[in-house]
């Protein structure tokens, strides 16, 4: 190798060196910062692109949840709302099983009639009260409710059963002048047939929060599987970077002391001139 001023291969050798060196360092410095191996599509295009899909799809299941979460807030105060009326129900009927008496004074069947008229309030607050977001699955414009399932599209059906029609067969029950045990027996069968719409609605409303809870708990496992995969392309292994972190330092530190020697080689050369 020729005695140059004008060139040092040296020092070449060892400024490519540290470049190299620097490069890796910034590399392995922004994962172990960052957290990720791949943070965006210059460290690795294929698999950014991939994740990204990923993370759109883990969006798309958040964004289910949350209209899942929906449809249970509205499902549990319908449920709650039934409970009202079936529990209104059962005390109608020993209101009616009183009226039942021919024997009683008009003083009582007038009490027994306030008792059920009060009765039947009762339920029609509870059936305007069973509404979320604006939503009722039991009154007259009550209608099927389909909600978002996936993020595909799919769909689960809400249900309506109209109970504040079936309400009106009640209303028709002249309970003032049950008092025979006939008119009361047939006031009692006005009183089946509601019942039997409550009994359908709750078993509507039963089966739907099963439903919706059973794939809102599928589709939160799914986001959580989706995220794993996330993180099996793209997380950074920080043990191993922080190895790699401490080897390229130390190969920084060696390689400017290199760069250091290789620019004291042409300082050798004044002695040849003395």
């Amino acid at each position: 190798m020729a005695n140059s001023v004008n060139s040092n291969i040296g020092a070449t050798i060892a400024l490519q060196s540290i470049n190299r060196t620097n490069s890796e360092l910034a590399s392995v410095q922004k994962r172990v910062s960052t957290g990720y191996r791949v943070s965006d599509a210059k460290d690795d295009g294929a698999a950014f692109a991939v994740a990204q899909g990923l993370r759109a799809d883990v969006k798309g299941n958040e964004a289910v949840n949350e209209r899942l979460s929906v449809a249970k807030g509205l499902l549990s105060v319908t449920q709650e709302g039934l409970k009202g009326i079936s529990d209104s129900v059962g005390e109608i009927r020993k209101v009616m099983v009183k009226l039942a008496d021919a024997n009683l004074s008009s003083d009582e069947r007038t009490q027994y009639n306030a008792d059920y008229t009060a009765l039947r309030g009762d339920i029609t607050k509870y059936i305007a009260q069973s509404a979320f977001g604006g939503k009722n699955l039991i009154s007259t414009a009550a209608t099927d409710l389909a909600i978002i399932s996936d993020s595909s599209g799919g769909t689960i059906t809400l249900q309506e059963t109209d109970v504040e029609a079936a309400l009106g067969t009640l209303a028709a029950v002249d309970t003032s002048s049950a008092s025979t045990a006939a008119t009361a027996v047939g006031a009692a069968g006005a009183l089946n047939t509601f019942e039997g719409v409550v009994g359908t609605a709750l078993a509507r409303v039963g089966a739907n929060s099963r439903s919706v809870e059973n794939q809102d708990a599928f589709i939160k496992v799914l986001s959580d599987t989706v995220t794993d995969g996330i993180g099996a392309i793209v997380d950074a292994d920080l043990a191993k970077e922080s190895a790699k972190l401490q080897a390229l330092q130390i190969r920084q530190q060696l390689g400017t002391q290199t760069l250091s020697i290789a620019n004291q080689s042409p300082s050798a050369l004044l002695s040849l001139f003395k």
